[in-house]
């Protein structure tokens, strides 16, 4: 019997040593047929993100404490999307729901044994800033702030009455009873807090006020990238609302017990989870070979061996060994035409002027540059001036208008055809898919090296 398993065990062993090797080619096939590239422009797509966390009640009602972990629970749902080219503004539309709560004891006042619970229903918008453009590289923690506006929704109950309807009576000593202070034979109850008494119901003299009003929030607080497509964020939001009824004790009460002037103000504190599910890939991920489609021959070398085609290799002269992007010429992260190989500064700001080893210049050596013979060009100029800005605002100068029967091959109408545009124009061809004829095939290949 252990001879036969043992049988077994190196055949399965043997098979494993021939499966082994044909992964190891698939994958050497993979790398062959397929290269992955930094996007460079990649779309960004709304943001989904959901959220709990805690409400903390700061009215006329006071509670016992106040800390982000002994409130009332609330629940967050948001969208978000950039603003600006730079992506350093998010706007952000969001949906709270929860409840309000507060509960007072006196021993001295009993007109101040209060409580209330308000749920609340709420819809607002912020602008959220999170100090991106102050850091030279990409870092996965980073504070945030913002500010909006919200309307929101409050329905306030309280709790009056406890088991079969016994009404509650507070006594100097602290205890609760089932009747009024100094009456014999009364009993010791317990609230029960089921908040079954609307607070309106309590006429105090300021009528029937409506429910609803609105607030602007202040939000603040850390965000950490899990990954490319993964933001958790933690963070409080101060609420500044323009109502005082909230806990129905308001200064303009006539009767019952009269608050101060200060609105009923509140604060979320919370955790969230975004989700980036609909924006493109932070990398390209491209065919290097087409076996299916017969090109010019002229165009399939690769002379500075950097995996891109010279016939689509804007710098065809690449030295071996230097990473590019996808447009086959060196990369240059800070964008000041030095590559990255040569840059002995390659996180010099955007816009900045360099001198020849990607070094930025100081104002005295700007200024040493228009005391010169020759003078300064104009476009120079204005790169001094101009107010630096990061990459993501960048748009790439093209000298060629989009002929109209193309316009609908530029998806991005980013105003240039991009190489992976013209491949999808081109397999639609292949797969009868166009309406474009062989000649405008042709039109098409010379118009992107033209462009």
């Amino acid at each position: 019997m252990l001879q036969i398993r043992l049988k077994y065990l190196l055949v399965v062993f043997a098979l494993c040593l021939t499966v082994i090797p044909v992964f190891s080619q698939v994958d050497d096939i993979e790398k062959q047929l397929y290269g992955e590239v930094e996007n460079w422009n990649p779309v960004y797509k709304p943001v989904i993100g959901v959220g709990y966390g805690v409400f903390n009640f700061m009215g006329d009602v006071k509670n016992p404490s106040l800390t982000p972990f002994n409130g009332t629970p609330g629940y967050k749902v948001n969208v978000s999307t950039f603003l600006d080219n730079n992506h350093y503004i998010r706007a952000n539309f969001f949906f709270l729901t929860g409840s309000l709560s507060g509960n007072e004891r006196s021993t001295t006042n009993l007109n101040r044994n209060l409580n209330f619970k308000s749920d609340l229903l709420l819809f607002g918008i912020n602008l959220n800033y999170d100090f991106d453009n102050l850091y030279k590289t990409y870092r996965k923690v980073h504070p945030f702030i913002s500010v909006g506006l919200e309307t929101f929704t409050f329905e306030s109950k309280t709790d009056s009455f406890g088991y079969e309807n016994v009404r509650y009576h507070y006594w100097p000593d602290g205890s609760i009873r089932n009747l009024p202070e100094g009456s014999a034979g009364s009993a010791i109850i317990k609230r029960d807090y089921t908040y079954e008494t609307g607070l309106r119901e309590n006429d105090w003299g300021v009528g029937n006020y409506p429910q609803y009003s609105f607030g602007v929030p202040i939000d603040a607080g850390i965000d950490f990238w899990i990954s490319d497509r993964v933001l958790f964020r933690v963070g409080a939001a101060y609420h500044f609302v323009f109502t005082d009824n909230i806990d129905h004790v308001s200064s303009k009460n006539t009767r019952g017990v009269i608050g101060n002037k200060q609105m009923d103000n509140f604060m979320y504190s919370y955790v969230s989870l975004h989700l980036d599910l609909f924006s493109s890939d932070k990398t390209i991920k491209w065919e290097k070979m087409f076996a299916d489609v017969e090109w010019d021959p002229t165009l399939m070398g690769d002379e500075d061996a950097d995996g891109y085609f010279d016939g689509w290799d804007n710098c065809p002269n690449t030295p071996f060994g230097v990473e590019t992007d996808t447009l086959g010429c060196p990369i240059d992260s800070d964008l000041d035409n030095i590559p990255d190989y040569l840059d002995d500064e390659p996180n010099s700001r955007y816009g900045a002027m360099v001198d020849n080893q990607g070094v930025e210049l100081t104002d005295d050596q700007v200024i040493a540059l228009l005391d010169q013979t020759n003078a300064v060009a104009r476009k120079d100029i204005a790169a001094y001036i101009r107010t630096p800005s990061s990459y993501a605002g960048y748009k790439r100068a093209s000298g060629k208008t989009i002929p109209q029967k193309f316009q609908k091959i530029d998806s991005n109408t980013d105003g240039n055809i991009s190489f992976d545009e013209m491949m999808g124009a081109i397999d639609r061809f292949f797969d009868f898919e166009s309406e474009l004829s062989t000649d405008d095939i042709y039109e098409l290949n010379e118009f992107f090296f033209l462009q």
